[in-house]
């Protein structure tokens, strides 16, 4: 018995009683953060269940159902091996359009020690001991490794029309490569959910190119997001030294990396010839010094009426949440929210009622809700 308590007790993470809630100020009015859990290792991304709970990733490898009142189930069993270290893990996880019919999910990791993400599908069962199964890898990306684990991130966005948009990192290797359209690095994929390719994919059939592929000449991206007011698709990057961009991702495009850009390398040596090039993208909005932006949403709800229509960035190395007001597909403002709060904010999540969610990145992680004072 007493062996049964402790093993229970390294599988639960350890939460602390709930913190009172912080008042931040904003131009919609003051703002309430709670403390919803805590004690999540590295959380790195979150996905809401039809019935109001949180499934939540953590990059060492686990899988956790998180309650409404903040009750963190024990790490879901069925989770591939994954390999953890510096940025790579356990990373996006997504539910599918269907899941209410069908209980798939998807998520993506690192299964070994190149960095490459490998994108798989599952059932989730949710019940009284919540667990995967039928797990299987329907996407590997191809490329150079990443030997120091850096820039290996990967978000998804299903469209309505049930194929997979994921983003993929250039791995901080070889800045080429996110050009090379013979491999997956630095790019954005469309893949059908069995993994297979779809016809109309812009380079199939193209000699030595990766037919997986949507777009190319991307960094890091670690947002990615369709706007609901007219189903764009928009993807938020780190640059290195400057140059963090949003981009509107169309089909065959290139955004440039590392070719164009805003940004200088670490130490300040010039990485670009330009910030401009004939056939290739410019950003709608770029972050120079960079901030780490990583979790995007854009905020539909009617709690915090003045926010209806922006882009919500959260931000690592600037710990704090950017709030850019759209007009179109251009970024005319930004609000800097939740700066004294001082937490490196990994993903950022519209919930089902209404209110802004965040993960909190560290070794005592939290999920904190965002609403009107």
């Amino acid at each position: 018995m007493r062996f049964i308590l402790l093993l229970a007790a390294l599988l639960l993470p350890s939460i602390a009683a709930p913190a009172a809630a912080q008042i931040f100020p904003s131009s919609a009015g003051d703002l309430k953060v709670e403390t919803v859990a805590g004690g999540l290792v590295h959380p790195w991304s979150l996905a809401f269940l039809p019935d109001g709970r949180m499934l939540v990733s953590e990059r060492p490898g686990r899988l956790r159902i998180v309650t409404r009142a903040g009750q963190v189930s024990p790490p879901l069993s069925g989770v591939p091996e994954v390999y953890a270290r510096s940025q790579a893990g356990l990373l996006d996880v997504a539910l599918d359009r269907g899941y209410d019919r069908n209980h798939i999910i998807y998520f993506c990791f690192n299964a070994d020690a190149s960095g490459s993400v490998a994108l798989a599908r599952a059932l989730l069962v949710a019940e009284a001991a919540p667990r995967l199964d039928q797990v299987s890898v329907i996407f590997r990306q191809d490329g150079p490794p990443s030997r120091s684990g850096n820039n290996v991130a990967c978000r998804i966005a299903q469209a309505p029309d049930g194929n997979l948009f994921v983003t993929l990192g250039d791995h901080f290797g070889p800045r080429d490569d996110a050009q090379n359209l013979a491999n997956h690095i630095g790019k954005i994929i469309r893949i059908r959910p069995d993994g297979t390719v779809p016809p109309d994919n812009p380079f199939v059939g193209r000699p030595g190119a990766k037919p997986e592929i949507w777009a190319y000449g991307l960094r890091n991206p670690e947002g990615f997001a369709f706007n609901p007011a007219d189903g764009k698709l928009w993807e938020q990057e780190h640059g290195p030294q400057g140059g963090d961009e949003v981009n509107i991702i169309e089909k065959g495009k290139n955004y440039g990396w590392p070719v164009i850009g805003y940004g200088v390398d670490y130490g300040g040596a010039v990485i670009h010839a330009s910030t401009h090039k004939d056939g290739m993208e410019q950003p709608i909005w770029h972050w120079t010094p960079s901030i780490a932006p990583s979790g995007m949403a854009f905020y539909t709800g009617d709690l915090i009426p003045g926010w209806k229509g922006s882009l919500l960035n959260g931000a690592l190395k600037f710990q704090l949440l950017s709030r850019l007001t759209l007009k179109g597909d251009t970024a005319v403002k930004e609000e800097r929210l939740l700066q004294d709060l001082r937490e490196r904010i990994r993903d950022v999540r519209q919930g089902p009622d209404g209110a802004l969610y965040l993960l909190t990145d560290n070794n005592a992680g939290r999920i904190l809700r965002v609403t009107p004072k």
